[in-house]
């Protein structure tokens, strides 16, 4: 799809590498299971089911957790308007527009390409921007779309998924049911559990090095479409000191959309969460909007790229 996003070179190369080592993990993983339960045709089925299911379906999987539904433009007119002029200022088709009934203020953008994407923002974001920061926000997630990275991502987290399900399985297996099995059947599931434990390990790693860069793509692509980075930076601020007053225990649910999401749900102990974060610093965003504010100039107008 083309926009009048800036194109990031930087940003395919690492979807590219990302997603070809992701690629040769999976393989090799399917290859492990295959090995090790001795039936491909159940590895190959269930794997390719699942895989396709979260590719299709990924937008209503996370409108569905996080309690977003789809608005009209009669419901919610001031939304629908930001969004009209953020596509039109970035040549794009408008994706469907959705709100979630939280207090957290947030948004993330979902599907699996601009025909099929959707943009979702929470109520409590609403409530705490001005139109200019609403807009720098809306074009972070807009450029998400242009650049191809939500589709990207969805994909990518999938076989961390999978091998999260497949350790969960085997565990609780082993708990409840140990008793009834022989030794053999233990030491396979020790080792689709340990194979397991070792792909989810390295794709988390693999994942979360994309998912920094693509939010600082973001922030760059939003800042340089509409002008405003300082509108950006002022939303950042905001939203993430928000979050950070939000009690741990409130932002759980949320937590397991953190790669979606503009801005990470972070509780109040954040130190352990920052060192693995699906997002780069608040200091890192902002030095980086800081240093486009100043090559733009005070009088740069918006829509200049």
């Amino acid at each position: 799809m083309h926009s009048r996003f800036r194109s990031d070179r930087r940003l395919t190369a690492r979807m590219g590498i990302t997603l070809f080592l992701l690629g040769l993990l999976y393989v090799g993983f399917v290859a492990a299971l295959i090995v090790l339960l001795k039936s491909w045709v159940l590895v190959v089925v269930v794997a390719a089911a699942l895989l396709g299911a979260q590719y299709w379906f990924s937008d209503r999987i996370a409108l569905y957790a996080m309690r977003g539904r789809v608005v009209e433009r009669e419901e919610y007119p001031e939304l629908h308007a930001v969004v009209d002029r953020m596509c039109a200022l970035a040549d794009m088709p408008k994706p469907v527009v959705a709100v979630s009934d939280m207090d957290m203020p947030n948004a993330f953008a979902t599907g699996r390409n601009a025909d099929h994407a959707v943009v979702c923002v929470t109520t409590g974001l609403l409530r705490r921007l001005t139109p200019a920061e609403l807009e720098g926000v809306l074009a972070h997630e807009l450029s998400h779309v242009a650049h191809r990275d939500v589709a990207v991502i969805t994909v990518a987290s999938f076989l961390g998924v999978i091998a999260g399900l497949i350790v969960r399985f085997a565990f609780y297996s082993q708990l409840f049911g140990g008793g009834r099995r022989d030794q053999n059947t233990a030491v396979i599931f020790a080792a689709v559990m340990g194979v397991s434990a070792a792909v989810y390990a390295i794709s988390f790693l693999l994942i979360r090095a994309l998912s920094r860069y693509r939010e600082l793509a973001a922030d760059r692509a939003a800042a340089l479409l509409t002008g405003r980075p300082s509108a950006l930076a002022s939303a950042l601020t905001k939203v993430s000191g928000d979050i950070a007053r939000i009690p741990t225990r409130d932002l759980r649910t949320a937590q397991a959309f953190n790669a979606f999401y503009f801005t990470p749900a972070l509780g109040r102990d954040p130190v352990v969460a920052r060192i693995f974060s699906t997002h780069p610093s608040l200091e890192q965003r902002l030095d980086q909007l800081g240093r486009i504010s100043a090559e733009l100039g005070e009088a740069a107008a918006p829509g200049g790229v």
